[in-house]
C-alpha cells in the first residue's frame, strides 16, 4: 500500500541509517493509519553527485526527499500527522536539519493499486481483504519482516 522512496545524495546515508529509517517509516505508517506493517515498503535511491539541482544549481548541502504513494481516502488530520511524523523520522535518523527535509505524499485510489497479486481494499477494509487470500498468502504477509 504505501511505497516510500527516500532520495539522498550518494553516500549521505549509512546502512544503519537506512535500516532505522525503513523500520521507523513502516511503524509510523502503521501507527498513524492502522494499516498492517507488511503493506509498507521503503526504497532508497542515492542520487549521484551532479545529478540533483535546487534553484537551477547543483545541490551543495545535505538534503533528503521522501515521496510516498499511499491509498487515498483518509482524513486530512491523519495525513497531516503522517507528514509531520515522517519528517521527524528522517531528521532523527539521517543527520539532516529540519530545513533540509522534504516529504510529499501522493494519494492513489485503492482500485488502481495492486499488491501481492490483489487489488487493494479501501482504508479500513484490510481484514476482509486478507480473508480473501489463501492461507499461504496470509501467512507470508503476516511474517514479512519477522
Amino acid at each position: 500500500m504505501p511505497t516510500y522512496t527516500v532520495f539522498s545524495p550518494a553516500g549521505q546515508l549509512t546502512t544503519e541509517q537506512k535500516d532505522a529509517i525503513a523500520r521507523e517509516v513502516t511503524n509510523t505508517h502503521s501507527e498513524v493509519t492502522g494499516a498492517q506493517t507488511f503493506f509498507a515498503q521503503v526504497i532508497f535511491q542515492e542520487v549521484p553527485t551532479g545529478s540533483w539541482y535546487m534553484g537551477g544549481a547543483p545541490l551543495q548541502q545535505k538534503q533528503i526527499y521522501m515521496c510516498g504513494n499511499v491509498r487515498g481516502g483518509r482524513p486530512k488530520e491523519m495525513k497531516n500527522r503522517l507528514l509531520l511524523q515522517l519528517r521527524d523520522v528522517l531528521i532523527r535518523n539521517s543527520g539532516v536539519r529540519r530545513d533540509e527535509v522534504w516529504v510529499y505524499i501522493n494519494e492513489l485510489p485503492p482500485s488502481l493499486m495492486l499488491e501481492y497479486g490483489h487489488v487493494l481494499p479501501e482504508p479500513g477494509q484490510e481484514s476482509a481483504w486478507l480473508e480473501g487470500m489463501t492461507s499461504e498468502e496470509r501467512h507470508r504477509l503476516e511474517n514479512l519482516g519477522k
